[in-house]
């Protein structure tokens, strides 16, 4: 029990993919504007994360490492990432339009966002059972997401302070994502 608890603690706050290992920032920086499409974007993210560290897993042990094509694994993981966010998009189209409209182009770049393969290479990498990928990837996917609300919550009420012209917009999103990583550093001791 202690060793999921240090997997989900991990990759929340200590290795948080976005603040700390500087993966998903395009997204990071694209959807935050609001905290409802923060929130849609981590909802996709989570299922994708959580499918594709279990798709990849089972691809892994069982096909790659047993038929020695380990060679393909960044392409057999790309394929996976690519089927499961198509997957999400048409369930997102079909479920909720609004969502689909304000995620824009950030949806169908889940594809290339370095989070969710770097999440699916780092499970094999340390060694993780089955349920411990899986652990990870969702643990993953809501570091992803609990930085994402952040970095929105913040961005939503600096909309309504007054700020001189020059920190508007990016660049006060790139200050507040700056003090968010040094704030997230800080767990970095604690494990």
């Amino acid at each position: 029990m202690g060793e999921i608890f240090a997997i989900v603690f991990g990759a929340i706050f200590v290795s948080n993919f976005v603040l700390v290992r500087f993966l998903g920032i395009c997204p990071f920086m694209g959807v935050s504007k609001k905290v409802d499409t923060s929130l849609g974007m981590g909802m996709a993210v989570t299922f994708v994360m959580g499918m594709a560290s279990l798709v990849t897993w089972i691809l892994q042990y069982y096909v790659l490492e047993r038929f020695d094509l380990q060679y393909l694994q960044t392409i057999v993981f790309i394929l996976v990432i690519a089927s499961l966010v198509q997957f999400v998009e048409l369930v997102v189209r079909k479920v909720s339009p609004t969502l689909y409209q304000s995620l824009g182009i950030f949806l169908p770049l889940i594809t290339t966002n370095c989070a969710v393969l770097g999440m699916a290479i780092l499970s094999i990498q340390e060694g993780y059972n089955l349920f411990e990928a899986v652990v990870f990837g969702l643990s993953a996917a809501a570091g992803f997401t609990l930085a994402l609300v952040i970095l929105a919550g913040a961005r939503e009420r600096l909309d309504m302070a007054f700020l001189p012209k020059h920190f508007r917009g990016v660049s006060i999103a790139m200050i507040i994502a700056g003090i968010l990583s040094l704030a997230f550093g800080g767990f970095t001791g604690m494990m």
